[in-house]
C-alpha cells in the first residue's frame, strides 16, 4: 500500500496562503503612510500659499496707503507739523503733519510694533482704498474668495524729520510710514519711506 502526503501539502499550502496575508498587510501599510504623508505635505503646501497670499495682500494694503500719504503729502507739504495724538480719516478729507517723530514717541521706538500708540492712544491717518472691504470677523470663504476682507483699515503716519541736510536744495524731510493687514490681526506689514520736499525754485 502506498501513501500520499495529502496533509503535508494541505500544511504547505496554508503556509503559503498565510505569507501572503502578512506580505498584503505590509503592503498596505506601507501605501497607507505614504499616502498620509502626501496628504499632510499638500495640506502644509497649501497653508504656506495662504500665508503669502496674506502676506502680499497685507503688503499691497500698506504700500497703497503709503501712496495715498505721498501724495496728499505734495499737495500740503505747505501745512504747519503738529503734535499728532489721535486718528484721522483720509476718506473724508482729513490729514496730518506730525511734529513728533514716530520711532520717537512710540514705545521702543519699533515701528513695526502696530497698532501705532502715543500715551495708550492710537494714532495716524486711516485710508481706505477703493474696493477694500474690512472685517474683523469675516475670513476667506466661497463667498468671498474673490474679493477677501481685510482684517484692519490701512494707516499712515507722517512725521516731519525736519530741515534737509543738502545746502544746494534746501528743504524738508518727512519720513512716511504706513501699516496694512491681511485678513487676520497676525499678518501684517509694515511700509516706510522717507520724502523730500524741496523749496527751492530755478530761475533763468
Amino acid at each position: 500500500m502506498t501513501r500520499t502526503p495529502t496533509s503535508r501539502a494541505h500544511g504547505a499550502g496554508l503556509q503559503q496562503r498565510g505569507m501572503v496575508l502578512i506580505t498584503s498587510l505590509l503592503l498596505l501599510i506601507v501605501v497607507t503612510i505614504m499616502a498620509l504623508s502626501m496628504f499632510r505635505s499638500f495640506g502644509i503646501q497649501e497653508k504656506i500659499a495662504g500665508n503669502m497670499r496674506e502676506k502680499q495682500r497685507a503688503v499691497s494694503a500698506a504700500v497703497s496707503a503709503e501712496v495715498y500719504a505721498e501724495n496728499w503729502l505734495i499737495n500740503n507739504s505747505t501745512a504747519a507739523s503738529a503734535p499728532c495724538t489721535t486718528v484721522l480719516n483720509a476718506n473724508i478729507g482729513q490729514g496730518q503733519i506730525c511734529s513728533n517723530q514716530l520711532p520717537l514717541v512710540i514705545p521702543g521706538g519699533d515701528v513695526t510694533q502696530v497698532p501705532w500708540q502715543i500715551s495708550g492712544a492710537p494714532v495716524g491717518v486711516s485710508y481706505l482704498p477703493p474696493g477694500m472691504s474690512v472685517s474683523t470677523t469675516t475670513s476667506v470663504s466661497a463667498a468671498n474668495v474673490a474679493n477677501p476682507t481685510y482684517f484692519a483699515t490701512p494707516t499712515f503716519y507722517i512725521s516731519d524729520m525736519g530741515a534737509s541736510l543738502d545746502p544746494t536744495y534746501p528743504g524738508e524731510v518727512y519720513q512716511v510710514d504706513a501699516v496694512g493687514y491681511g485678513g487676520n490681526s497676525v499678518t501684517v506689514a509694515v511700509t516706510e519711506s522717507n520724502y523730500v520736499v524741496y523749496t527751492t525754485s530755478s530761475q533763468l
